[in-house]
């Protein structure tokens, strides 16, 4: 195995881990398609810049603190990234990561007879 698959393997299994906690997953859920499981910010487009963490907080029901420390882990491994406007900071799903999760995925698919 090569330096490079290991290192991606290892990525892939903490982005696996961060997932695996029924709330990050959900968050995920929300954040790859915001409009359609939030309104319309005032600062902050939801695409562009992301979604408030303060919306977050509102919708999934948990602390500010739990929320943040949610977050930190999935950007950690790269899953999330962070923007602050204002006194808020703002979360964004990472495109490339995703995509990086589902062909870890579908490499596993192929190898099943």
């Amino acid at each position: 195995m090569s330096d490079s698959t290991v290192i991606s393997n290892t990525r892939l299994a903490k982005q696996f881990h961060a997932l695996s906690n029924q709330n990050r997953l959900l968050i995920m859920q929300w954040l790859v398609d915001p409009t359609a499981h939030f309104e319309p910010q005032v600062d902050g487009d939801l695409v562009e810049d992301g979604v408030c963490v303060g919306r977050i907080v509102d919708k999934i029901e948990l602390s500010q603190p739990t929320v943040t420390s949610h977050m930190k882990i999935l950007a950690d491994v790269g899953l999330v990234s962070a923007k602050k406007i204002k006194n808020w900071v703002f979360y964004k799903p990472e495109p490339a990561a995703l995509r990086q999760l589902q062909v870890g995925v579908t490499a596993l698919d192929g190898k099943l007879k």
